[in-house]
């Protein structure tokens, strides 16, 4: 049976060859400074460059036993990446985050402190001692986006979008198995479940620097999704089921 840890941390990538390294790098620079015990867990989601060769590369070179680089070839989407990687994590606390570097994981360990008094610690955009860079079309899509969760699903969170959170282990055992959602609305799906089912959840700062904007499609298909997860948790009541 694999040991425990204290802290897992997954890294959910895709085409993310250019920055996966020093991304490992800073999250296990800000860890082992906590003196937890922790594994890194990278989740290529069948990116088409060198993700996957450039963290197998960085493993082998430091000759890291806590770090795990897993993959797969067909691009599935985050929800099925965190799927993945926690079915291999062995921490108490997990932290998901996104590996392009757009939030610093300098919090990390903040977000984790909060467990000891919530099951869930969430990145917000919005909070008040959030450092937030962002294109203005990015900013306005994300609150529009905000405003129809919260409408459709009754979620109170200003934001469930940012990539970093971190979950009690009993959370993600618990929710998991009903998240259907793959894509950009994984998170919105979680978050709403989670919220439905009593679980307590805490909003923190973010420091995070965003320069890229979500295509059209993306946006139609997390509206979509959004839909389904209204439906699923309003009418079938899905997600509250024991």
């Amino acid at each position: 049976m694999n040991k425990r840890v204290d802290v897992s941390v997954i890294l959910c990538a895709y085409n993310e060859g250019n920055v996966i390294e020093e991304t490992i790098d800073r999250v296990d620079r800000v860890l082992m400074e906590t003196g937890w015990s922790y594994e890194i867990i990278v989740v290529d989601d069948g990116s088409l460059d060198d993700t996957r060769d450039r963290a197998v590369s960085y493993r082998d070179r430091n000759g890291e036993s806590y770090l795990k680089v897993l993959s797969y070839q067909k691009n599935v989407g985050k929800g099925n990446a965190v799927k993945v990687g926690f079915e291999q994590a062995r921490g108490d606390f997990i932290v998901v985050m996104d590996s392009d570097l757009d939030v610093n994981p300098k919090y990390i360990p903040r977000y984790v402190e909060a467990l000891k008094n919530s099951d869930i610690a969430v990145a917000s955009k919005w909070h008040s001692e959030s450092h937030a860079a962002m294109m203005m079309k990015r900013k306005v899509l994300s609150f529009g986006f905000n405003i129809l969760s919260r409408l459709l699903t009754g979620i109170k969170l200003k934001d469930t979008q940012t990539g970093l959170k971190a979950f009690r282990r009993r959370v993600l055992e618990r929710m998991t198995p009903k998240i259907l959602v793959k894509g950009y609305a994984f998170d919105l799906e979680l978050m709403a479940a989670c919220n439905h089912c009593g679980f307590r959840i805490t909003n923190l700062p973010v420091d995070i620097h965003v320069e890229s904007i979500i295509g059209f499609k993306e946006i139609l298909r997390m509206a979509l999704d959004l839909f389904k997860v209204a439906y699923r948790l309003r009418i079938l009541k899905y997600y509250q089921r024991s």
